[in-house]
């Protein structure tokens, strides 16, 4: 039972019974397993454009463009880096003094490959009277990676991924966050604005605005465009109960119920508040130095071109059914461009008459679409894409996670371990509808595929709920497009020595 203090703890939250109850109600039903038609692959739910449909896609692009429609770059850019040094943290703690792992050894070896060595040294002379070659000629190896992360030095340990240097230039090193920037002035521009919005934390926000007015002058004059540049933050009504094992209500110390950040799921209600007709979504950290930017501007133009190529088509057919327009034949045109083209099928589909179809279809097509660059699998973790049946009884593309597939199924693993491509998080979105009104984003996701953990407070286990991910179930019921792009576009950065590969020095 749900206590005043309760009550009011989650008023101010912007959270309802209803919703605490359903939740405590997720935590002992848990969430169904997505049934599974095939991964996607080339020819069967994935496009590979050969390089004339990509010239033509990029021109596609770049005429909507000059319509002058709104294009924002949306990155999610909330949480701290810790886990990016999660092995330099064990090094501080560690029972030895000098590099011991490879992972040590290779850090220490390279350490004045890394963008922020500068900054590093002059945060170890001004702290122990002495610059990194002469720590280390002393063995005070542990004094460098304390200035890297602790709050005296870099503050590394605390700070978001975007405002760490990345990508070392002639004349400076860039931010993640500057890396986006650069790239919404190369693909993502209109009227000659570009558009960006990050998503942070509440306790990075005013570092973000600092560095972001310090830096977008610089690059506005640069790439001669103007940047508009916007903030927000995950709302608390996104936050979720904690569980205990027994699926009552895990509680502090004080009584208080402990709630924790619904996940990246919750960003589909950020995505809903940003007035936009095409929408980039790319992670921070997925960024390249200007040498090798070429082949991710390319193919974000390119998939940017198929997806206003496919809404162009979209729109035209719902108008054709809104005025009535649309003979039998009309709608088996229809149905082939569902079919073939948006790749979602319904098995029965032959035993609708033409009015039940054209309402089926309209439904279909009157929907936000996306297009997922995919890129080959070379096994790093995460998701995958897939045609998964969909609660109508329709087969769909979808992108899923590990958690979201039964593991005892041996043929649903033998997909996802067999499965020829990854997602990398690269998305373009069309939000709007034919007649121009913003799509309520939140009506078109999928509540039953969430995810449940294990995680602990003080000491005490207790279950965390995440809502269903922003590219996973909060887009479910979206049209979505996969597209292969070249893996010279993913580049992630999970650990700091990850900064050490070829792609971002």
């Amino acid at each position: 039972m749900l206590s005043n203090q309760d009550l009011r703890q989650i008023a101010q939250k912007g959270i309802t019974e209803e919703q605490i109850n359903m939740q405590l109600d997720e935590f002992k039903t848990g969430f169904p397993f997505l049934r599974l038609e095939a991964a996607a692959s080339i020819g069967n739910g994935i496009v590979a454009p050969d390089e004339t449909a990509r010239k033509d896609y990029v021109n596609v692009w770049n005429a909507y463009k000059a319509e002058g429609k709104k294009i924002v770059k949306f990155v999610p850019a909330s949480g701290a880096a810790s886990r990016m040094f999660k092995d330099m943290f064990a090094f501080l703690n560690a029972d030895y003094d000098t590099p011991t792992t490879d992972f040590e050894k290779r850090y220490f070896d390279n350490l004045d490959k890394f963008a922020f060595y500068d900054e590093l040294n002059e945060a170890c002379v001004k702290n122990e009277g002495k610059g990194i070659n002469a720590l280390i000629a002393d063995g005070n190896y542990k004094a460098i990676v304390a200035n890297m992360l602790n709050e005296k030095g870099l503050n590394y340990g605390q700070l978001p991924k975007g405002m760490l240097l990345f990508h070392r230039y002639k004349e400076d090193s860039r931010t993640p966050m500057e890396e986006h920037l650069v790239e919404g002035a190369l693909y993502a521009t209109s009227n000659g604005e570009a558009n960006i919005h990050f998503t942070v934390s509440h306790e990075h926000l005013e570092f973000f605005e600092k560095k972001v007015s310090e830096k977008k002058d610089g690059l506005a004059r640069k790439y001669g465009i103007k940047y508009n540049i916007s903030f927000s933050e995950q709302k608390p009504s996104t936050d979720t109960v904690a569980a205990n094992p027994d699926n009552t209500l895990f509680r502090n110390e004080d009584g208080s119920l402990l709630f924790r950040p619904g996940g990246h799921g919750a960003l589909i209600q950020n995505l809903n508040d940003i007035d936009a007709d095409v929408v980039f979504i790319k992670n921070i950290d997925n960024v390249v130095p200007d040498r090798l930017k070429a082949d991710t501007v390319e193919y974000k133009q390119v998939i940017a071109g198929v997806l206003v190529s496919l809404q162009k088509k979209s729109f035209a057919y719902l108008r054709m059914l809104d005025e009535g327009k649309a003979n039998h034949e009309n709608l088996l045109e229809i149905v082939q461009f569902v079919e073939k083209d948006l790749c979602c099928r319904k098995s029965d589909i032959c035993e609708l008459d033409d009015k039940a179809l054209a309402a089926y279809l309209h439904e279909k097509l009157n929907r936000p679409m996306r297009v997922c660059g995919v890129v080959k699998n070379v096994g790093e973790p995460g998701g995958g894409p897939f045609l998964t049946y969909n609660q109508d009884g329709t087969v769909s593309l979808q992108i899923l996670e590990s958690s979201q597939i039964d593991k005892s199924n041996e043929e649903y693993m033998k997909m996802f371990t067999e499965g020829t491509h990854f997602n990398p998080v690269d998305l373009v979105c069309a939000v709007k509808d034919y007649k121009g009104n913003a799509f309520d984003l939140p009506k078109f996701v999928d509540t039953t595929t969430g995810f449940i953990s294990s995680k602990s407070k003080n000491g005490k286990e207790l279950k965390a709920l995440e809502l269903p991910g922003l590219w996973n179930g909060a887009m479910s019921n979206w049209n979505t497009v996969f597209v292969e792009v070249p893996l010279s576009t993913f580049n992630p950065v999970k650990t700091v020595n990850d900064l050490l590969r070829e792609q971002h020095q």
